[in-house]
């Protein structure tokens, strides 16, 4: 497998997906999957898995303010638990990680009103802009603890 990670942004109605690049340095935005049910979307994100050989998938874990979890953090707990045990099931050794997500849909909108993005166009890519945001925090805070060993 190759060193691409996938990042997840898991919502009540959609899954912004974001890739790595193959050297590990930025994140890009894919796509955002219409949620349809847990199992359907986890095939989804499986396809995904198995085209770009990602060997890790990072979800995005929305802690409350003061870092505990909030409902929608057992939400996304469960959803990882059923794509885990998915991708078990196909013979994937894909493991799966958590990165506080906090703020990033906030970071996501700014980022995309900086370019005159219009609201209804923001509603379209903000969960794979967060999802890039989720990957990139991640990938960064591997760097920098590989730097700093």
């Amino acid at each position: 497998m190759s060193n691409r990670v996938i990042g997840l942004d898991v919502g009540d109605k959609t899954i912004g997906v974001a890739v790595s690049d193959p050297l590990f340095i930025t994140a890009q935005g894919v796509t955002t999957i219409e949620r349809i049910g847990a199992r359907k979307d986890c095939d989804k994100v499986i396809e995904y898995v198995k085209q770009y050989e990602a060997e890790t998938v990072v979800c995005g874990l929305p802690l409350m303010l003061n870092g505990s979890d909030s409902p929608q953090t057992e939400k996304v707990r469960e959803f990882a638990t059923l794509l885990q045990n998915k991708m078990r099931s196909s013979s994937l050794k894909t493991k799966i990680e958590f990165m506080d997500e906090r703020f990033t849909t906030k970071m996501a909108e700014d980022v995309m009103m900086q370019t005159g993005m219009k609201r209804k166009e923001r509603k379209q890519f903000v969960d794979k802009q967060a999802a890039m945001i989720i990957l990139q925090s991640y990938m960064d805070k591997l760097s920098f603890a590989k730097n700093n060993l």
